[in-house]
């Protein structure tokens, strides 16, 4: 049973570490610090080198490196990691070394669950600048479904494995993307009994902020994660807004530039009841990194400003029991979309100390 106040769980990205796909596809020893350390301030005002502080420009092969930021998440508050797993249908994985080390040497000792990004990997958001995909998602049907659960049931067992209600929780980035996805669902609900998982496992599925598409999702999965964080582009904000966006996009062709404070107000769902929602936390955003000059950006985020974004968001979930007073942080290190709490060179602790902070003001 959990005994945290408020189970803050931090999307934990494992790219940080070079592999053969990499190499192939964006040379010899590529990774995120690649995009990171050759980001260009693209306006006035724009935050950008973001440089790591205290754990450097890590690889992620390294024990040292992964005991380091799972004792700093856990000081700060955060209950553990949510690894993102890459399993593309038919046995092909990618990505997976840093959390099968995790598992396969039991340090670091502290909780985690997984992920399934179940996209392709395509068009700009990927780095991806053709057409063409560098890997597409595929559903091999019953039998690659079964391979997968087998290969997932080690972590499941795990001790550190986070759960709820004593279900093993598994996250799916795109649930709406198969008509398969509730199929393998299904599945793994059977294989779960059979393999003395009694309680089954608890499914999260992510879903834009459109109240048909939450419902479809919510059909199938336990739980809804409402993925807001572009839901203010939808909003009117300052004609000075509208029109510095414009003047971006067709002049200097930037993408939308949003200010956090203004943006923040929307980072939680109304349209979904709440015993059945678990919201995020964001930090930051800025993709520009990865895709130049037409990512969008959050502009001038910090962490005051997180603090208050994060003390509302508990505000309104404190009524919950404690097994389900669950958020997702997004993201603990996602470097290369500006969207990360590990600490840097300007304001080293501060969104880390934010977070801590409201833990404690609100619980």
């Amino acid at each position: 049973m959990n005994t945290n106040k408020v189970r803050v769980i931090a999307f934990y990205l494992p790219q940080f570490h070079p592999n053969p796909e990499n190499d192939t596809w964006w040379g010899k020893g590529f990774t995120e610090w690649t995009n990171v350390g050759k980001a260009k301030p693209l306006f006035r005002g724009h935050y950008q080198p973001k440089v790591p502080a205290d754990l450097g420009y890590y690889d992620l092969r390294v024990p040292e490196t992964r005991q380091a930021q799972a004792e700093m998440a856990k000081k700060y508050g955060i209950e553990g990691f949510l690894y993102w797993h890459y399993w593309f249908g038919n046995g092909k994985k990618l990505l997976e070394r840093p959390f099968n080390e995790v598992l396969k040497s039991g340090e670091p000792d502290f909780p985690f669950c997984l992920g399934w990004a179940n996209h392709s990997w395509s068009g700009i958001y990927c780095g991806v600048k053709t057409k063409e995909s560098l890997i597409e998602q595929e559903y091999g049907g019953i039998a690659d479904y079964e391979s997968h659960f087998y290969h997932v049931l080690p972590a499941f067992r795990d001790h550190r494995y986070i759960r709820i209600d004593n279900k093993p929780l598994f996250f799916i980035h795109s649930p709406l993307a198969s008509e398969e996805v509730p199929v393998l669902i299904r599945l793994w609900q059977k294989l779960a009994v059979e393999n003395e998982i009694n309680d089954g496992i608890c499914f999260v599925g992510n879903a834009s902020n459109d109240i048909s598409e939450i419902q479809k999702v919510k059909s199938f999965c336990s739980y809804v994660n409402v993925d807001t964080l572009f839901e203010f582009k939808q909003r009117d904000f300052s004609f000075f807004d509208k029109v510095r966006n414009k003047i971006m996009r067709e002049i200097f062709k930037v993408g939308n530039v949003y200010e956090y404070k203004n943006a923040m107000k929307y980072f939680y769902s109304d349209k979904v009841e709440s015993k059945s929602y678990f919201p995020s936390i964001i930090p930051n955003w800025d993709h520009t990194p990865r895709t130049g000059k037409v990512g969008n950006v959050l502009n001038n985020s910090t962490p005051d400003l997180f603090y208050r974004h994060t003390k509302d968001v508990f505000s309104r979930i404190k009524e919950k029991r404690v097994e389900e007073r669950i958020v997702f942080l997004k993201s603990w290190n996602e470097w290369a979309e500006g969207n990360y709490m590990e600490p840097d060179l300007k304001y080293g602790h501060g969104f880390l100390n934010a977070l801590k902070k409201a833990i404690e003001d609100i619980f």
